[in-house]
């Protein structure tokens, strides 16, 4: 637990190994769903139908999730040159589940559905890459 809790304190800090790069990028991916999580419920309340906006909440708590999934993948006890690829994967999962369900209520355009089963695939991925610490 010890090196846990250091390895942790050095990437809040902003130091520690390159991987903390998906710290931050987890982080920054957070803010987004928070932005856009805001968006949802007051912006768009008004503006589009209850089923509409139901699927932007599923797109806003998985893009969340997700991010913090992200800020994980510097704790795996992996080698430093594959621990990036669980990062990868869950930000094509992302963008791919989430960024085509919050388009699609944008839009209106319900063929940009089809992408959403490609993200799902890839945050999957994401989980089983970081589990075998890929």
């Amino acid at each position: 637990w010890n090196s846990h809790r250091k390895k942790i304190a050095a990437m809040v800090r902003g130091g520690g190994s390159p991987g903390s790069v998906w710290w931050q990028v987890g982080a920054s991916s957070g803010a987004l769903a928070v932005i856009l999580g805001a968006f949802g419920a007051h912006a768009l309340k008004a503006k589009v139908d209850p089923q509409m906006l139901e699927v932007w909440e599923t797109a806003n708590r998985y893009h969340f999730f997700h991010s913090l999934a992200m800020m994980l993948v510097p704790m795996a006890p992996a080698p430093k040159s594959a621990s990036p690829r669980s990062g990868w994967i869950f930000s094509m999962g992302i963008l791919l589940f989430s960024g085509s369900l919050y388009a699609m209520v944008l839009t209106g355009n319900r063929k940009l559905g089809a992408i959403t089963p490609i993200g799902g695939l890839c945050l999957i991925g994401g989980w089983i890459a970081l589990g075998l610490k890929a």
